[in-house]
């Protein structure tokens, strides 16, 4: 069994002496993981970093085994954020949420391509943030969580919409939320298509998305669902 394919390296970590086991994330494969011979050794380590731009050819004798990975560095984005906390966080939150989110060697090829898009974006502009708001938005409805702006729950509004429900997704008016407002989560203008808003306000439409990200993701072992890079971000976010 073997293919060939470019993805981006979500994570790495030592597999034996000299070896890594990695995740990449492709547009025909998925997330898919396997082992590099010498991975863990000092030639590799400027490649193997988070977020890296790769060609893959992974090859195993059954389908469903692990496999080993021969990579070949196409870009690294890590010399683009390191002197950004702010990206580097954001890097780092796009690579974690996707490897403890996305199903194994599933092809998801939408997500793919807007992922690699939103990393690419990150050492250019300092707009990335409202990006990777709607990035999450997007992932979530591809997950099958996605959450519905568009109307208020309970007038059939489209306008002055405020809130989300916690328990449908859905968004609600602040004439509609009357005496449930403190129980519904906040719906900055941001999270609405075409909508804008500072830092601030972009936290805060993370914290909406990260309660239904701890809803629906399932911890792997003694793991959080959700990657610690992630509040960073958000913590940085907030300050900035």
């Amino acid at each position: 069994m073997d293919w060939r394919d470019e993805g981006v390296l979500l994570t790495m970590r030592p597999h034996g002496e000299s070896a890594a086991i990695i995740e990449v994330l492709t547009e025909a494969h998925g997330r898919h993981a396997g082992i590099v011979r010498g991975g863990a050794g000092r030639r590799m380590a400027p490649v193997l970093q988070p977020g890296a731009q790769l060609s893959v050819a992974w090859r195993a004798r059954l389908e469903d085994h692990l496999g080993t990975f021969t990579v070949e560095p196409l870009r690294s984005r890590m010399p683009g954020v390191m002197g950004d906390r702010l990206a580097l966080a954001g890097l780092n939150a796009v690579c974690g949420l996707l490897a403890v989110s996305l199903p194994e060697r599933e092809a998801v090829p939408e997500i793919y391509e807007r992922s690699r898009t939103l990393l690419d974006l990150m050492p250019i502009t300092e707009a990335w943030p409202l990006a990777y708001l709607h990035w999450e938005l997007a992932l979530l409805e591809a997950l099958g969580f996605g959450l519905d702006l568009s109307v208020c729950a309970v007038t059939g509004a489209t306008e002055g919409l405020a809130y989300v429900s916690p328990r449908s997704g859905r968004a609600v008016t602040a004439k509609g939320a009357g005496d449930w407002a403190d129980k519904l989560l906040p719906l900055p203008p941001c999270m609405l298509p075409g909508g804008d808003g500072d830092n601030a306000q972009i936290a805060q439409a993370l914290a909406t998305t990260g309660y239904f990200w701890s809803q629906h993701l399932t911890p792997r072992g003694n793991k959080p669902p959700l990657p610690a890079a992630r509040q960073r971000l958000l913590d940085l976010l907030a300050r900035v």
